[in-house]
């Protein structure tokens, strides 16, 4: 049992229910730590770039098979659409910020803001962190020895005199992961918030607490849920699901704004698509090649979680929805 991923859990549906303002000084907290290692890994590190660990750029496209008999690929093409298939649990977030609309001062301009200009921070971090990493270790280092710990690995083997960096790395990792715990739960709960009071899913899921004002039920509701999967389910499995999950909730999100736009052109909008058709498409087929990239065993949880959730959906749904009453709720 990971007792620890259990306790994570427990102390971040608490802070969530404590209130969303206790819950983003927290989380702000978390990533002025995070994003200052990772400048700094990026400083440091660029002295350490070896140009032969570049040269290739995109290695040769090679496989590995796990001790579960498992088929990943490395290299070329598809080992890009794969892994980035697979860290992708750890670059969202920044998504959830819509879910707190409710909960903006001014959503019609703080939204977009909130998420393009984190998108865009996160991106360019990414990309300067992944191109340093790259070119201060091998790819042998990554694929063998460094593996899961392969940032604090390449910094002890190849960064003479900063070995105290890997540690700060260290803490980096566990604080990037939480935070990025936290936001994805506050943005469940307010997701199913929100459908609760469309009748979608059953009211426990919309009951507030009398004080603190949060969806305190939904938060242990799903503290409980998430709490099993992380104490018995191995993390790459957790994360490759979450990362699968995501990329197809964006497909469905490119596509129904879409229809959307299409089908009810007169329904008032707060935010509007620039450039929809070109936009969403995009969306999808990006979003479409890295679930490619994810495997066969990613497709087939997929289904199979997809199955379990219409039938819980649509099985409530049908009968309690009052999306079309005209009365309001």
């Amino acid at each position: 049992m990971n007792t620890p991923a259990v306790f994570i859990l427990l102390l971040l549906t608490g802070l969530l229910i404590r209130g969303t303002r206790e819950s983003a000084f927290v989380n702000g907290f978390i990533v002025v730590l995070k994003v200052s290692i990772v400048l700094l890994v990026i400083g440091i590190g660029w002295g350490f770039m070896n140009p032969a660990n570049h040269t290739p750029l995109i290695p040769a496209p090679t496989t590995y098979t796990t001790p579960q008999g498992i088929v990943h690929d490395y290299g070329g093409i598809m080992g890009i659409l794969g892994a980035a298939g697979v860290v992708f649990f750890a670059y969202i977030g920044f998504d959830a910020v819509s879910t707190a609309a409710q909960e903006a001062k001014n959503p019609k301009r703080n939204m977009p803001i909130g998420i393009l200009g984190s998108l865009v921070i996160c991106t360019v971090l990414y990309v300067l962190f992944s191109y340093v990493l790259g070119g201060v270790a091998t790819v042998e280092d990554f694929r063998t020895h460094g593996r899961e710990a392969s940032v604090a690995f390449a910094i002890t083997k190849y960064m003479t005199g900063y070995e105290w960096l890997s540690k700060l790395v260290t803490v980096a990792i566990l604080a990037g992961f939480s935070s990025v715990i936290l936001v994805m739960l506050l943005g469940q709960s307010r997701v199913f918030y929100s459908m609760s009071r469309d009748g979608l899913v059953p009211k426990i899921f919309s009951d507030v607490h009398p004080r603190f004002r949060t969806p305190y039920k939904s938060n242990a509701l799903f503290f409980v849920f998430t709490g099993i999967f992380a104490a018995f389910i191995p993390e790459d499995v957790v994360g490759e699901m979450t990362s699968i999950g995501t990329l197809f909730a964006f497909i469905l999100v490119c596509a129904g704004v879409w229809i959307m736009r299409s089908r009810r052109p007169d329904l008032e909008r707060g935010f509007r698509v620039p450039a929809l058709p070109f936009v969403a498409t995009l969306g999808i087929i990006v979003c479409g090649a890295m679930i490619y990239g994810l495997g066969w065993t990613n497709w087939a949880r997929l289904f199979v979680w997809l199955l379990i959730g219409l039938f819980f959906y649509f099985g409530y749904g049908r009968r309690h929805s009052r999306i079309d009453e005209a009365t309001p709720y």
